[in-house]
């Protein structure tokens, strides 16, 4: 039988039907209408399930089971998201009402959580036991895999690399604290840093590639470096030095047999992972050992959050 994975989102909901080999079938969305009741959500979670069923040819009774990837902390257990803040959810009984929608059992996860599934499953982590998954985006994911199961902690906050500090009393993080990864290496700090160095450097080619602070995006950087400008070369060099000093600080921690980098700016490819790559070799701890960790990219892309969902039931 198929199942159900759906990606929940601060803007859309995804939801597809997957196979037992990580086949994405047949796909469906609708707007999230973050802010609204949590009711009314789940509703639409509900609405798209039936509609990828449908997509795909399928009625519900032919579905085993539905997982959900959702944002913010998930007790597994009890399928409570207990504090998503994008969604306004505090305490709300996601697995428990969709269940009762679809009639059909539901698992329930953190997203980060869910990419690092799909990586394992159907992916670049495929049947790696140990491996680690971090997505750059508005802020820096993180899922960990250590022996073929999810390290979630003893309360389901675990894996939170994003909040490890890299710069003690530096940038503040909006978790509170200051000098967090993410505060340096989401795409986010990225455009921060961009348009810092096009307002020190006016006659910079990054004012070609976006022509106000208003439109600079993770592109912007690269798309100006790849022109030969030495702005936006000094930006991605400091930026990646950020990103590789997270890097190095999990693969130091966890030694997986994978580590995949995934979110939009993954699709820079080598630029982005050249430069990693050199410093995790200068600074690894573990320079002597035999095996080390393979750093890559991410490989399912927008499909990871549905296909890892889908496969929840088997972590």
């Amino acid at each position: 039988m198929a199942r159900i994975g759906i990606d929940i989102g601060g803007t859309f909901l995804k939801a597809g039907v997957v196979t037992d080999d990580g086949r994405v079938l047949a796909s469906a969305s609708l707007p999230t209408g973050a802010g609204r009741p949590a009711d009314a959500i789940i509703a639409d979670i509900a609405a798209v399930a039936r509609k990828a069923a449908e997509s795909a040819g399928l009625p519900m009774t032919e579905i085993e089971l539905v997982g959900a990837g959702c944002p913010g902390t998930c007790d597994r257990q009890t399928g409570t998201v207990e504090y998503a803040n994008n969604l306004d959810f505090v305490n709300v009984p996601l697995g428990k009402e969709l269940s009762r929608l679809l009639a059909l059992p539901v698992y329930v996860e953190n997203d980060a959580n869910v990419a690092v599934l799909a990586e394992h499953v159907a992916g670049a982590a495929r049947g790696a036991d140990d491996c680690v998954c971090v997505t750059l985006g508005t802020g820096v994911g993180a899922g960990v895999m250590v022996g073929g199961r999810l390290l979630t902690g003893c309360n389901a906050s675990g894996g939170e690399l994003g909040h490890m500090v890299i710069c003690e009393g530096g940038e503040p993080c909006t978790c509170g604290r200051n000098g967090c990864w993410e505060s340096y290496a989401s795409v986010t700090a990225l455009i921060r840093q961009t348009r810092a160095a096009m307002q020190a450097h006016p006659d910079s080619l990054l004012w070609q590639q976006a022509s106000s602070l208003d439109r600079v995006d993770g592109r912007t950087p690269f798309e100006a470096m790849q022109q030969g400008d030495p702005v936006a070369a000094a930006v991605i060099e400091q930026y990646l030095r950020y990103v590789a000093a997270g890097i190095v600080n999990v693969i130091n921690i966890f030694q997986p047999e994978v580590l995949c980098i995934g979110g939009a700016i993954s699709r820079q490819g080598d630029t982005l992972l050249d430069p990693i790559r050199r410093q995790v070799v200068q600074e690894r701890y573990s320079r002597y050992a035999d095996r080390q960790t393979r750093l890559c990219v991410a490989e399912l892309g927008n499909l990871a959050g549905i296909v890892g969902a889908a496969f929840l039931d088997r972590f």
